[in-house]
């Protein structure tokens, strides 16, 4: 029988699956709301009901070969921990790797969600045949990958690629990883919307005054009409982030930066001045050579990543 590789994408929201194949074509896909009671259990009994689905679905079809979870936290994914998930504490400290392969009876593994988006990204997406990259990812918060020479960048502690956590202001604005003036909180969906409600009062002709529970979604599509606040968050956010990324085209000379997540349907709005700030700040030939692109998978880069990464784990 034809393997699949099971494939899960966390998130505070929502918890996204599918079944795999070799090629990566999604076979099957699933998605519940995450239990948002505090409780580890009822998020692992969550994931363990939808992988009970698939096997009910693909039985006698496919062989589920193995399991990769992208997961919103800091993990160790050698050992496959995760130490800290800021966005469900009720993880921290969960032996993900012993638990499932205990219940599943499949090889596991375990990965953050940035880096399972920027593998996703290079075995599928914008990044396919790109041997060095970097992935940014502008959700709620900033997530990164690197990947060097074909190789996701893990680090020691396996907590490499935390790119949103590079500090753009040395005295900024407090970030939740407890340093202050990270770049997370000048790029993210949450730093649109808090610099937005800051620049307000010097903007009275804003249609954004209307809104009564403001919204990233409602400073883009605002931004996109020509607003002139709109437009002066995204370039102080394109900004920020390119002060970041010029200093990692420095350290690390990358062909091509992919960026995704819900933020980055403002790629019109803060593309220049990022690409502006890299060329500022970079050396002059690595900065003219980086391709910034978008992101081609969307939702699905998490999950193609972390398939792939379980595809690997039986080669191992």
């Amino acid at each position: 029988m034809e393997k699949l590789f099971l494939a899960a994408d966390l998130g505070g929201t929502n918890l996204r699956m599918a079944a795999v194949d070799s090629v990566g074509t999604i076979v099957s896909r699933n998605r519940m709301s995450t239990p948002s009671d505090g409780k580890q259990e009822d998020i692992v009994s969550a994931i363990l009901s939808v992988i009970a689905e698939f096997r009910r679905e693909l039985a006698g079809k496919f062989d589920l070969a193995a399991f990769g979870a992208a997961m919103p936290a800091i993990v160790n994914s050698q050992a496959g921990i995760i130490l800290r998930s800021p966005n469900l504490p009720e993880l921290n400290d969960l032996d993900f790797e012993a638990r499932f392969t205990r219940e599943l009876g499949i090889p596991v593994v375990l990965e953050n969600d940035a880096n399972a988006a920027a593998v996703g990204e290079r075995w599928k997406g914008a990044a396919k045949g790109v041997r060095n990259s970097i992935h940014v990812t502008l959700g709620t918060g900033v997530g990164g990958g690197i990947i060097i020479d074909g190789t996701l960048v893990r680090g020691i502690d396996g907590t490499a690629g935390e790119i949103g956590h590079i500090a753009v202001e040395p005295e900024g604005y407090p970030c939740g990883c407890g340093s202050q003036g990270c770049v997370e909180q000048y790029a993210s969906a949450t730093a649109i919307v808090r610099i937005a409600k800051e620049l307000m009062p010097l903007h009275p002709e804003t249609e954004l005054h209307s809104s009564l529970e403001l919204t990233p979604l409602d400073v883009f599509e605002a931004g996109m009409k020509g607003d002139r606040l709109s437009l002066e968050v995204f370039r102080v956010s394109g900004t920020y982030l390119g002060i970041a990324l010029g200093g990692l085209v420095n350290v690390l000379n990358p062909e091509a930066i992919v960026i995704g997540g819900g933020v980055a349907a403002g790629w019109d709005l803060f593309i220049e001045p990022l690409q502006s700030e890299i060329l500022r700040r970079a050396f002059q030939h690595p900065g003219e050579r980086v391709k910034l692109m978008r992101s081609e998978l969307g939702d699905d880069a998490g999950i193609l990543g972390a398939a792939f990464l379980a595809s690997q784990k039986i080669k191992a």
